[in-house]
């Protein structure tokens, strides 16, 4: 029972979460940012934000600096929409595994066309 109310509540501050983002900061202030999961402790006080930004990994790390600083006011439009008895302190982190994922498929793809890898960001 509890589990099935974490996980609705995950999804619910993943829509609203990313909705807050795209509607308040400009592309241009934190680039393209794209929530893909959140991760919520058992208590709902603690919420930990996975997002993919489009960009360099310098205009990653600013973008996460940017959501860091914005993270009340982010909170503050969440529980504006969203009833819950607390709203999670948010803590927001780059999420690689897309990238990742991309650079397992480029290697298979590789391997099939009978090339060696190619070394990491040698693209």
């Amino acid at each position: 029972m509890g589990s099935h109310r974490i996980e609705r509540v995950r999804e619910l501050l993943k829509r609203e979460i990313g909705s807050v983002i795209r509607r308040e900061f400009p592309v241009e202030e934190v680039g393209l940012v794209s929530v893909n999961d959140v991760e919520v402790s058992g208590d709902l006080r603690r919420a930990v934000v996975f997002v993919s930004i489009l960009g360099s990994a310098e205009q990653q790390r600013k973008s996460v600096q940017r959501l860091q600083e914005q993270r009340w006011r982010i909170q503050d439009l969440v529980a504006r929409s969203v009833v819950l008895k607390y709203i999670p302190v948010l803590r927001f982190v780059v999420d690689d595994s897309i990238a990742r994922g991309n650079r397992v498929l480029q290697i298979l793809e590789e391997l099939e066309r009978g090339q060696s890898p190619s070394p990491e960001g040698a693209e």
